[in-house]
């Protein structure tokens, strides 16, 4: 017994649509499917919040974090960045992205950082970046931290 073509019914299948799966023998098989269009198949399992999340959840792979540490921002909070049109703006600069691009091809990232810390459009970008992640506290808090770090050099 062998498994029989989807199109035909005939004839042992012996390939398989690349869009839908479907099984088919021949090329004149294959010619009668094409005359519809075909969808990818749907998932076995419905996802909760409809065909719009699994949109969402299949395109966007969750990152995990290998080895956090204490200075690792949350991912929530990157997500903010991707959202700025500020951010997005300052990106057509073509010289920033060659910043961006040499800090992140660099040997050393450290140094490249530095290195790219002179220019004032990089630090621009950067204040930018940290003024979505982590937001300024209220003035208070500031001058009380201010305060602290004062008293302590005065100690010594």
């Amino acid at each position: 017994m062998f498994a029989a073509c989807e199109i035909c019914n005939e004839k042992e299948r012996k390939y398989k649509c690349k869009t839908c799966s479907l099984h088919y023998c021949s090329v004149v098989c294959y010619k009668k499917h094409q005359e519809q269009p075909c969808e990818p198949p749907a998932p076995a399992d419905a996802v909760p919040g409809g065909p719009e999340a699994l949109i969402r959840e299949d395109r966007v792979p969750k990152k995990i974090i290998l080895f956090s540490t204490i200075d690792t921002v949350p991912v929530e909070k990157l997500e903010l960045l991707g959202q700025s049109e500020h951010l997005k703006n300052m990106l057509y600069n073509p010289h920033l992205r060659q910043l961006l691009t040499e800090i992140d091809n660099a040997r050393d990232g450290m140094n490249a950082v530095k290195v790219a810390m002179m220019e004032p459009l990089f630090v621009e970008f950067a204040d930018e970046c940290l003024r979505l992640v982590e937001p300024e506290e209220d003035a208070s808090q500031d001058n009380l931290n201010e305060l602290v770090f004062t008293n302590r050099q005065h100690r010594r």
